[in-house]
């Protein structure tokens, strides 16, 4: 094998492990990836898997960095180039319900999951998790700041509260979904993220 092909394979692997610790990681949560939990559902060694990531650490990191990558993919990606304010707030809300709703993951949004394993933890896990979180609340807030300046949100219009009340519907989303059944849920976050805004009305 050629060192081109043999990078591309291990980053394959690579790729290949994060994955199989996302879907873990949704239906148990981010603790429950383990170097022999991989190696046992891929059909690996340990010492193949660990090569990869060197410590439990490092590939929960890891996987926390694709779940970001998933979700911007998803959901800022197709709306960052619409116009800033609330054509893309609208739209933004529209991807990320759509999201919340099938991440892929067979145990529902990764990215609701991994917060609340470590939201009142320590370390670069919860820092990791955080900081990207906080990426997203600021795209967020700035968008609502335009809005409200265009004067297509009524003045006064708190965007930390907005914001909070965006994150609150979306996180309800697989819980609504997988423990209780609820197939509406999307239309109902959709809705109820309209009424934050101010746009009840809107279809």
């Amino acid at each position: 094998m050629t060192g081109r092909a043999s990078a591309q394979a291990a980053l394959e692997t690579r790729r290949s492990v994060l994955r199989a610790a996302s879907e873990l990681a949704s239906m148990e949560g981010l603790d429950s990836v383990t170097i022999g939990r991989l190696a046992d559902r891929l059909g690996m060694s340990k010492a193949g898997v660990i090569g990869q990531f060197r410590s439990k650490e490092k590939l929960q990191l890891e996987t926390v960095d694709l779940v970001m990558e998933d979700f911007r993919t998803q959901v800022w990606q197709p709306v960052r180039h619409l116009d800033a304010g609330l054509p893309r707030l609208l739209a933004a809300c529209a991807a990320w319900v759509r999201y919340a709703a099938d991440p892929g993951y067979s145990g529902g949004c990764l990215l609701t999951q991994v917060t609340y394993d470590y939201d009142a933890r320590t370390g670069l896990v919860h820092d990791r998790i955080a900081e990207g979180r906080a990426r997203w609340r600021d795209s967020l807030r700035r968008d609502i700041d335009v809005a409200v300046a265009a004067g297509d949100l009524p003045p006064g219009t708190d965007a930390p509260q907005v914001v909070y009340g965006l994150e609150s519907l979306a996180a309800g989303i697989t819980p609504a979904r997988l423990l209780h059944g609820d197939d509406e849920t999307e239309k109902w976050a959709l809705h109820g993220m309209h009424a934050i805004l101010g746009l009840s009305s809107m279809k």
